[in-house]
C-alpha cells in the first residue's frame, strides 16, 4: 500500500493583535494616571512679610482648614479632639523622639483650632514650631 503523505500547513499564532492591544492599554493607563499631590484640604494662607525658610523633609505638616478639620501629612483625621490630633502626631513621628512642625491653617480657621494643634505638638515634647504664611498680594 501506498499512502500519499499529506502536506501539513504550519500553525502560527499572528502576535501582532496581542502586541497592539498591549500598547493601547499601556498608552491608556499613562494618560489615566495622575502624578500630582492633591490636598484634601482647601487652604487659604493668612499674610506675612517675612522671608520665607526652608522647611526639612522630615518634618511633620498639620493642615487647618477654615471649618476647623484637622489633616496631618495629607492624611485627614477623623475628628477635632485633642486626643485624636495627638494620636494622629505620635503616628506621624513614626519612632523619633522630636521633629520639627508645621502648621498650615486657613486664614478663616479659629484661633481655637490652631492652639489646639499648638497644644497637642506641645504635650507630645515637639517645641520646633512653625506657621505658614503668603506674601502680601500674592495669590495662589
Amino acid at each position: 500500500m501506498n499512502f500519499k503523505r499529506q502536506n501539513r500547513e504550519s500553525v502560527e499564532v499572528n502576535l501582532t493583535p496581542l502586541i497592539d492591544i498591549v500598547f493601547l492599554l499601556l498608552i491608556f493607563f499613562m494618560v489615566s494616571t495622575t502624578f500630582t499631590k492633591e490636598n484634601h484640604l482647601s487652604i487659604d494662607l493668612p499674610e506675612a512679610s517675612a522671608k520665607a525658610s526652608a522647611t526639612p523633609a522630615e518634618s511633620i505638616e498639620i493642615l487647618i482648614s477654615a471649618s476647623g478639620e484637622y489633616s496631618i501629612n495629607d492624611k485627614a483625621l477623623v475628628s477635632h479632639t485633642l486626643s485624636t490630633l495627638k494620636r494622629g502626631l505620635q503616628k506621624a513621628l513614626d519612632e523619633r523622639d522630636s521633629a520639627p512642625v508645621v502648621i498650615t491653617a486657613d486664614a478663616k480657621t479659629p484661633h481655637e483650632a490652631v492652639v489646639r494643634a499648638m497644644d497637642a505638638a506641645g504635650q507630645l515634647g515637639l517645641v520646633n514650631l512653625s506657621i505658614t504664611t503668603r506674601q502680601p498680594g500674592k495669590s495662589e
